[in-house]
């Protein structure tokens, strides 16, 4: 089956595809960067660097976990006030 994409929908699509290269291209950028970095660092301390991204990736999931925590007492704030939808 072949999909047929209005003029509206290939506009959408050309717009996302292109930010979406964009956005791509610039977290590749980043990560390279960082990845500079961290071998700066881990040369200048004589740590390895798979240690430092370790540490990165362990420090950044406990962020996300806390977080998570927070939104879920928050949810459970507004259940127990009745404002949740």
């Amino acid at each position: 089956m072949v999909k047929v994409f209005s003029s509206e929908e290939r506009a959408k699509l050309t717009q996302l595809i292109n930010e979406g290269i964009s956005i791509a291209q610039e977290v590749e950028d980043l990560q390279g960067g960082l990845n500079d970095t961290i071998k700066a660092v881990a040369e200048e301390m004589q740590i390895k660097p798979a240690i430092l991204k370790k540490a990165i990736k362990t420090a950044q999931k406990a962020t996300n976990s806390q977080q998570n925590e927070d939104h879920e007492l928050l949810q459970d704030i507004l259940q127990a006030v009745g404002r949740t939808e």
